[in-house]
């Protein structure tokens, strides 16, 4: 188990709740004498400057990788996505605090902070693995457009409804044409997000695999289909009449595309880590935030 020396603390922006929080576990970590470090934006939030001064220091959300050894965001799923994107080319460990809606990588409850935090810190915790997706937007061979994705990359309409047109290839074999609203590409991470709404399925964490996931699809035969992580998939953008087609990386990041594009989709080489609480199972997770049934009898 890693012993943690620093840790970063990263907020939602817009949540007064995230901010108490992460006031409370500042005077935790205050009490427990660990270093920690500010992402900026987070500390414009914070009006108590005590807890401030407290900081070793303020940082940009990239630096944080390069001076913290954990770092702990609160705030939704969304916050998390956020800081796991530009996080995981320093390959610093992630740990979430739920305060957004449906939690489902942020573990820990707000009551929970102290004994929960203080747990890991002292080496009680699982860790786990985690993929990204790279995606480049390619015109005539030339690169306009990158992002990366921890959940899902969307090709999708815009901002009118209409039906697009267009191919999937993977390592460079031509897989199928199709007509629909789109398709979302998936991470095991993603499979419970969007791509569980679209019909996609749900994709054990530790899978190495990708879900490609048709929106809509005008051929009722089009099904999900799961294909190796290590893949290579291409997304060649069809005809379209009145859409103003574009992809979007978990739903933050947006590009423009047009017919001939190639839209090109490969796993991030680094890895990013979560860490959770020893009790989490994802199994119970699904089970209570997506409302499956329980035991049929009682134990």
């Amino acid at each position: 188990m890693t012993h943690f020396s620093t840790l970063g603390l990263i907020g939602h922006l817009n949540n007064e709740r995230a901010v108490y929080s992460i006031e409370r576990l500042i005077r935790f970590l205050q009490k427990r004498q660990k270093q920690f470090v500010l992402e900026a934006s987070t500390a414009e939030l914070i009006a108590d400057k005590a807890l401030l001064q407290a900081a070793e220091q303020i940082a940009e959300m990239d630096s944080l990788g390069q001076m913290c050894d954990l770092v702990v965001v609160v705030g939704g799923d969304g916050s998390l996505l956020r800081a796991g994107r530009a996080l995981a080319q320093y390959q610093v460990p992630l740990l979430g605090v739920n305060r957004g809606r449906l939690g489902f990588l942020t573990d820990i409850l707000p009551d929970q902070i102290e004994n929960k935090v203080d747990d890991i810190l002292n080496g009680k915790y699982i860790s786990e693995s985690r993929f990204l997706l790279d995606m480049q937007v390619k015109r005539d061979q030339d690169v306009i457009a990158t992002a990366s994705a921890m959940n899902d990359v969307v090709l999708h309409p815009g901002k009118f409804v209409h039906m697009l047109q267009f191919e999937i290839y993977v390592d460079g074999h031509f897989v199928t044409s199709q007509r629909a609203d789109g398709v979302i590409v998936s991470t095991p991470t993603g499979s419970t997000a969007y791509s569980l709404s679209g019909g996609g399925p749900i994709l054990y964490p530790k899978l190495d695999a990708i879900a490609l996931v048709p929106m809509n699809p005008h051929t009722l035969s089009s099904r999900p289909m799961v294909v190796p992580s290590g893949s290579e998939i291409c997304i060649v953008v069809g005809e379209h009449s009145r859409a103003l087609p574009m992809v979007t990386c978990d739903g933050a990041t947006h590009a423009e595309v047009q017919t001939g594009d190639a839209i090109v989709i490969n796993k991030k080489p680094q890895l990013l880590e979560l860490l959770h609480p020893e009790d989490y199972n994802f199994f119970e997770r699904c089970r209570s935030k997506l409302g499956w049934g329980g035991h049929l009898l009682d134990q």
